[in-house]
């Protein structure tokens, strides 16, 4: 059922932007038929449905293959935009090499046993460019494991020479969680990289380019289509999702997400077992009939 409270934050929505795990996606990547037709019925009626994830690009084909969407999506936190019909990279915002090499250093002293990783979108990917857009230190325990990713003692021995969207830092044993984590790195990086995480029971850091995160990237969709921050709805689960909740007029968060984001939500929907997301949209869509 849509209560009465969705139904006023979605009038004059023209836009909605999801976040993906945790938010839209089910634990084991599906979504609902409710909410294939939902989007469906929001790609013929013109409202588009805007991805916003830290997956990167190739996690992104089966997300719109389970959906059916074939829209904008923005990965890596904001760093890259894809076009999910023909994979292309619309745009992208790189780390300098400066700021990941000073990223690397300072995290390394401050943190013992920590290991990187990064993630980079190159100018003309070929046939095995899934295979090797991702390296890690040995040090990092990737949680997935996809293709034959490059290994070395350190990241920057990999990456040089390729456009890194997302460095990645993960630590094991040493007595943080990963909000104690990322309050840890803020302190000694943020004026390099934009730093965030989106697993409270992951001690993981993702990073961007400064001033790059979902927020920002959003909004850079958003005015290309000619709409404002008035337009839009955000819906998200994680510390990631902040900048964009904050950023939207109407900023959702999701049964069961992380604290700040309930705390900076305009309102909590249920999450993606119950459909939480597309029972938003539908509201929408109502409030334009």
């Amino acid at each position: 059922m849509i209560n009465d409270e969705w139904l006023a934050l979605a009038v004059g929505v023209g836009l909605m932007a999801t976040d993906l795990d945790g938010t839209l996606l089910r634990p084991d990547g599906s979504v609902s038929d409710f909410t294939v037709a939902t989007f469906a019925r929001a790609r013929a009626a013109g409202v588009p449905v805007v991805f916003v994830t830290g997956r990167p690009p190739r996690w992104l084909p089966a997300v719109a293959a389970a959906t059916g969407h074939t829209g904008v999506a923005i990965g890596a936190n904001g760093a890259v935009v894809v076009d999910l019909a023909s994979g292309d990279i619309l745009r992208a915002h790189e780390i300098s090499s400066a700021a990941l090499d000073a990223v690397v250093t300072t995290l390394r002293a401050e943190v013992p046993g920590i290991g990187f990783a990064a993630e980079w979108i190159d100018d003309v990917p070929d046939e095995t460019s899934r295979d090797t857009d991702f390296a890690h230190e040995h040090a990092f325990v990737p949680r997935y494991v996809v293709g034959t990713p490059q290994k070395a003692a350190d990241i920057r021995d990999i990456v040089d020479g390729h456009r890194v969207v997302k460095l990645l830092a993960r630590v094991t044993g040493s007595g943080h969680d990963a909000d104690s984590f990322l309050a840890h790195a803020l302190e000694h990086v943020e004026h390099l990289v934009t730093v965030t995480h989106s697993n409270a029971d992951d001690v993981l850091l993702e990073m961007s380019a400064s001033g790059v995160s979902k927020g920002s990237a959003l909004a850079e969709h958003a005015a290309s289509l000619g709409l404002s921050s008035a337009d839009v709805a955000a819906a998200g689960d994680m510390p990631n999702d902040i900048p964009m909740l904050t950023w939207a007029r109407v900023g959702l968060g999701v049964d069961g997400g992380h604290a700040q984001v309930l705390d900076a939500a305009d309102a909590v929907l249920p999450g993606p077992s119950d459909d939480g997301v597309a029972r938003f949209v539908a509201a929408v869509l109502d409030s334009h009939a």
